[in-house]
């Protein structure tokens, strides 16, 4: 470390297993389905298939077409990607920030010369942890540490 830049703690996660590709498209599938109040039997109906094919996808039994997951999203009234959209991203809590994309942020420190740049948070109601690379150069004057008693 070079004195320039805060590093952001490396915090715990628990690991998430992967899905696999049916079981991600199932899920998403039964909770848009679940979402609307739709009833099995009705989906299956509307969008050609069989109720007993609706449920083997819903419960990863099969691998199903790309037609019937589009005439699924037909139905759902979804567009395809976002049955996709969070595939890549699940049981992972990194987030990969390149360079000079992070979120320009002023706090506290900005106003004696600190940059900061929001590299990840959380969102909702238990926001607990704020990542950020903060850069100061040679005329960025000193800000103390914050620092409280404890509760």
């Amino acid at each position: 470390m070079n004195g320039n830049c805060a590093q952001p703690m490396n915090m715990p996660t628990e690991p998430h297993p992967k899905l696999k590709l049916e079981q991600y498209l199932g899920i998403q599938i039964k909770r848009q389905r679940q979402a609307q109040e739709l009833k099995l039997a009705d989906v299956a109906r509307i969008a050609g298939i069989s109720q007993g094919m609706l449920s083997k996808i819903e419960n990863a039994q099969v691998s199903t077409s790309l037609d019937n997951l589009s005439r699924l999203c037909d139905v759902l009234g979804m567009p395809m990607s976002k049955l996709f959209s969070q595939y890549d991203q699940q049981g992972s809590s990194a987030l990969l920030v390149k360079a000079d994309e992070g979120l320009e942020v002023v706090r506290r420190g900005t106003e004696k010369g600190h940059t900061y740049h929001l590299l990840n948070h959380t969102r909702g109601p238990k926001k607990s942890f704020e990542a950020y690379m903060v850069t100061m150069d040679d005329a960025s004057e000193e800000f103390p540490t914050f620092s409280h008693p404890g509760t």
